[in-house]
């Protein structure tokens, strides 16, 4: 329950009235803390809250709300791996609808933000225990592995334009590996998390 005191509100809170986003509050409790639901990451749950945004926006303008064309949407205005011309090109079609990109983007939020509204105003804890703890290590190096493909896909793209790499079809993959000095058994490093260490000897 939200607590009632003479404060400042947040952000997520300011957003939920502006977009009419009735009942996103104890939706994104419920999902956090896993009640009567899959848990959700912070992450997944700003993601969630944000498309929900753009689909409202979409929505006042008489735009598809379909999930798939919002979320579409959503990864052309956010997204690392898009080209800026994509991100422009749907700007534009947003802002000939009579979207105001540059607002609702405002409107988006972290998942700080998330947190922050989660136990500051819903007063939400979460019970940890050893599984969540390793699925949160686990989030944290797919997290890195997800942003080092991202960041070289990106650093070939700037070469090739600029001429100092020949221009070819490049496929980055990243595969972090784990070894045991004991038997020499490698493994990739999500399985070794899952599996609790390696079983050897």
């Amino acid at each position: 329950m939200a607590r009632e005191k003479n404060r400042r509100r947040t952000k997520v809170e300011r957003v939920i009235e502006e977009y009419g986003l009735d009942g996103w509050g104890e939706r994104l409790e419920a999902e956090w803390t896993g009640d009567g639901t899959e848990r959700k990451s912070l992450r997944d749950l700003a993601t969630g809250f944000n498309v929900a945004v753009l689909r409202a926006a979409l929505s006042a303008a008489g735009e598809s709300t379909v999930t798939a064309d919002v979320e579409s949407t959503y990864h052309t205005l956010t997204a690392d791996d898009v080209s800026r011309s994509d991100t422009i090109r749907k700007r534009r079609e947003l802002e000939r609808a009579g979207i105001d990109v540059d607002d609702v983007l405002r409107s988006f939020v972290t998942h700080q933000a998330i947190h922050t509204y989660l136990t500051n105003v819903r007063e939400a804890t979460l019970e940890r225990d050893e599984g969540d703890r390793v699925e949160r290590k686990k989030e944290t190096v797919q997290r890195l592995i997800s942003r080092t493909q991202v960041v070289t896909d990106s650093t070939i793209e700037e070469l090739v334009n600029a001429e100092l790499l020949r221009d070819r079809p490049y496929e980055v993959f990243v595969n972090v590996r784990v070894v045991c000095n004991d038997c020499g058994t490698d493994y990739a490093v999500e399985e070794l998390i899952e599996r609790g260490g390696c079983d050897c000897g």
